[in-house]
C-alpha cells in the first residue's frame, strides 16, 4: 500500500473573477504568524529592557513587517531568475515580472530581507544585528507554512522512495513511482524545529548577532538534508550529477560558513548597552 497524493484544488475559492489560491493563503498565514510571534518577542530581552529613543514598539513591528514582505516578494523572484533560470530569463527578461507562472527562491528571498532589514535599522536608527535578531526566530513558522502551499500544490515533491516506506506517496505529476514527500520534510525541519530550536535559542539572550547566525547555520543544515529527499530541477539535474549537490545545496554551504563566521564574530564582540542615551 503506497500513499496516493490528495487531490487537492489549489483554489481555495472564488470571489467572481477572483480566484483564491491556498498558496497564497499559506503567505497570508506567514506573514500573520510573523506578526503574532513578533509581538510576542517585544516582550523579550534584550528588547524588553532597551529605554530611550531605541525602544522597540508595535509600529516597528507593522513596519519591519511592511519592508519583509516586499524583500520576500522581489528577492524571491530575483533569486530564482538568477539561481535557477538565468540563461531563460536572460533571453525573456519580461518574464521576470510573470510571478503568476511560478518561481520564487528562498535563498534570494532572505538576501531580500536582509537588505530591507537594512534599511529599516538605518531609518530607524536601531543596531542591525540587534534587528535581524529580533526577526529569525519569528520566520520559521511562515517558512513551515509555505511548505504547506507547496504540497497543496503538489509541486517541489520529493525523490524515488522505497514502496515500502510508510509515508511514500505517488504524485501525479511525478509518474506512477512512489517518492519521498520532502515538502512534509521541510515543512517539519526548517518550520517547525527550527522555530522551537531558535525560540528556545534566543530566551537565552545570547550575544547581538548569534541567534542570526544560529538561524543562517540552521537553516543552511535542515535545507541541505532536505534536498537528499528533494527532487532536482529537471534544468538542474545536470549539477547534481556533476557535483553531487543540488542547486539549494550549493546555496546552503555559503549560508553556513556566514553563520559560523558571524557567531564567531559575535562572540568576540563588545556588548552592546541595552539603554539608549
Amino acid at each position: 500500500m503506497v500513499l496516493q497524493f490528495p487531490q487537492i484544488d489549489p483554489i481555495a475559492f472564488r470571489v467572481g473573477p477572483l480566484a483564491v489560491h491556498w498558496y497564497g493563503i499559506t503567505y497570508l498565514v506567514a506573514f500573520g504568524l510573523f506578526l503574532f510571534l513578533a509581538h510576542r518577542r517585544l516582550r523579550h530581552e534584550p528588547y524588553a529592557s532597551i529605554q530611550g529613543p531605541g525602544a522597540w514598539s508595535r509600529r516597528d513591528i507593522d513596519d519591519m513587517l511592511f519592508l519583509g514582505v516586499m524583500g520576500v516578494i522581489v528577492g524571491g523572484r530575483l533569486g530564482y531568475c538568477l539561481f535557477y533560470k538565468p540563461a531563460y530569463y536572460a533571453m525573456n527578461p519580461l518574464e521576470i515580472f510573470a510571478v503568476w507562472k511560478g518561481g520564487m527562491s528562498f535563498h534570494g528571498g532572505m538576501l531580500g530581507v536582509i537588505l530591507s532589514q537594512v534599511w529599516f535599522s538605518h531609518s530607524r536608527r536601531k543596531p542591525y544585528w540587534q534587528v535581524m535578531d529580533f526577526v529569525a526566530p519569528c520566520v520559521p513558522l511562515g517558512l513551515a507554512s509555505g511548505r504547506v502551499g507547496n504540497f497543496i500544490n503538489g509541486e517541489l515533491w520529493g525523490r524515488l522512495a522505497d514502496p515500502s516506506l510508510p509515508w511514500a506517496m505517488v504524485f501525479p505529476q511525478a509518474g506512477p513511482q512512489p517518492r519521498h514527500p520532502s515538502q512534509v520534510y521541510q515543512f517539519l525541519l526548517e518550520g517547525v524545529l527550527l522555530w522551537v530550536l531558535l525560540w528556545i535559542y534566543a530566551r537565552r539572550n545570547p550575544r547581538e548577532g548569534q541567534v542570526s547566525a544560529a538561524f543562517l547555520v540552521s537553516y543552511g543544515f535542515f535545507r541541505f538534508v532536505a534536498e537528499y529527499y528533494r527532487e532536482p530541477d529537471a534544468h538542474l539535474e545536470w549539477l547534481a550529477q556533476q557535483t553531487g549537490l543540488s542547486m539549494g545545496q550549493w546555496l546552503c554551504v555559503p549560508m553556513m560558513v556566514a553563520g559560523v563566521l558571524l557567531w564567531v564574530w559575535a562572540q568576540k564582540r563588545q556588548p552592546r548597552a541595552l539603554v539608549a542615551r
